[in-house]
């Protein structure tokens, strides 16, 4: 997530977890987010993407930081913010929760690994294969989980008050800002949010960061166009590589989804009412030495 915008990570498998938030959509569609009933394997040709909501009450917080490792606890600890300490530390353990259940491990014997610009992977499970990538927004997160294919997701807030028009000026390509030029007024701001989430999810994707220039490439913006990657000034055939989606997980959030390749079957699951705990092991064990 570029620092120009607001962010926060997520989980809750507590009914009793705090939020105003409440909706569900994906596109125009009637979608909704399901816990799932039971187990649910990790498929090639399909990209799971979780949500989760990040406020919840202290008494589940406190029974989430024995999960984390210990630099993830030092870094709990430098929030000044209290709220934003919280929402770190359920973003992480999320993360842990979530990967502990694909691989059937204790979520505090998840390792990661993290790449040249950032990217983080699971360590020590090359035979699975497992990819993920997390964004966050405010109270709200989203997971995007596949094998063997690189993904990303971006999320933002899109209410607030920022001069969107000169961050696109700043940073999308001529094709893009010609683009929201062109739109009336009222669609310019739904816009801006749809080709920037999209931006982050393909750069995350790359997992190659500030290197990947934001204006090196275009994607869809215009509001009722299908998400896609129009074209990478480098690669020519770049753009074929990869499927774009539209994610809209609650009102006032934009979100979007890059996948490597075709033919993605996308499947929306909650975080909140899942049973982690019964396809983990050892749920919440003792405070752990992991260090990563």
């Amino acid at each position: 997530m570029i620092k120009v915008l607001q962010g926060a990570t997520g989980y809750p498998v507590s009914r009793l977890h705090v939020s105003n938030l409440a909706g569900t959509s994906l596109n125009s569609s009637d979608i909704r987010w399901k816990s799932p009933a039971e187990f649910i394997e990790p498929r090639r040709g399909e990209v799971q993407v979780w949500r989760a909501f990040l406020d919840v009450l202290p008494s589940y917080l406190e029974s989430l930081c024995p999960i984390l490792s210990v630099t993830e606890r030092e870094r709990a600890a430098r929030f000044h913010s209290e709220r934003d300490r919280s929402r770190f530390i359920v973003a992480r353990a999320s993360l842990r929760i979530l990967m502990g259940y694909y691989l059937r491990k204790p979520p505090s014997a998840i390792r990661f690994g993290y790449g040249p610009h950032g990217k983080p992977f699971l360590v020590g499970e090359e035979t699975v294969d497992l990819r993920f990538n997390v964004s966050h927004s405010q109270g709200l997160a989203l997971y995007a989980v596949t094998l063997g294919a690189e993904v990303g997701v971006d999320l933002e807030y899109s209410d607030g008050n920022m001069d969107f028009e000169a961050i696109a000026e700043r940073f999308f390509s001529v094709r893009e800002i010609a683009a929201l030029r062109s739109l009336p007024e009222h669609e310019k701001r739904k816009a801006f949010f749809a080709c920037w989430t999209r931006k982050e999810a393909y750069i995350k994707a790359r997992g190659e960061g500030l290197l990947l220039s934001l204006n090196s490439f275009s994607v869809s913006l215009i509001p009722g166009e299908p998400a896609r990657l129009l074209d990478v000034q480098s690669d020519p055939v770049e753009s074929s590589r990869w499927s774009f989606l539209e994610l809209v997980p609650e009102p006032r959030y934009v979100g979007a989804l890059a996948v490597e390749g075709r033919g993605w079957r996308p499947r929306y699951w909650d975080f909140l009412g899942t049973d982690f705990k019964r396809y983990s092991v050892d749920m919440f064990p003792g405070t752990t030495n992991n260090p990563g």
